[in-house]
């Protein structure tokens, strides 16, 4: 008996654990496009946190794609029950190239990022124009799929 109140007892513990919203804490994945990359997300309040990327970009030469955003997230824009918000916000991002034709620009990240109720994930989809500033002024676009965990 005392062993079955234990299992309880630690199922109950797992499962509270896991009806968190993601809209705290840190949370790990991967974002699939262009750069397939690992993402990170850092919350700082309810309704703000820091996006990271580390990436390879399958273009016609290797490059190693790393960017940073500020994102800010509108909640309840659409009349649904689900936890989809519209995010947005600016940041940076540092291709570096084989040949030393390395690119540093800034972007503007906006994307739908859906939470589901009592797991420890979120899904995005997201697009970012870029524009580069060293060496020289070029447009570009990344975009992508993507999930994370949230440790908490």
């Amino acid at each position: 008996m005392n062993n079955n109140l234990v299992k309880i007892f630690m199922v109950l513990v797992v499962f509270s654990s896991m009806s968190f919203a993601q809209s705290n804490g840190f949370g790990l994945g991967i974002l699939l496009g262009q750069p397939t990359a690992i993402s990170a997300k850092l919350w700082t309040t309810s309704s703000t946190a820091f996006d990271f990327g580390l990436g390879y970009s399958f273009e016609s030469e290797n490059r190693v794609h790393i960017h940073a955003d500020y994102l800010f997230h509108v909640k309840n824009i659409f009349n649904t029950t689900e936890n989809i918000s519209l995010y947005y916000g600016p940041g940076a991002r540092l291709k570096l190239h084989e040949n030393d034709d390395s690119r540093l620009g800034v972007r503007f990240d906006v994307g739908l990022v859906w939470i589901p109720r009592n797991a420890p994930i979120d899904v995005f989809i997201e697009l970012a124009p870029i524009m580069d500033i060293i060496p020289e002024t070029s447009f570009a676009m990344n975009g992508g799929i993507g999930v994370r965990y949230f440790f908490n």
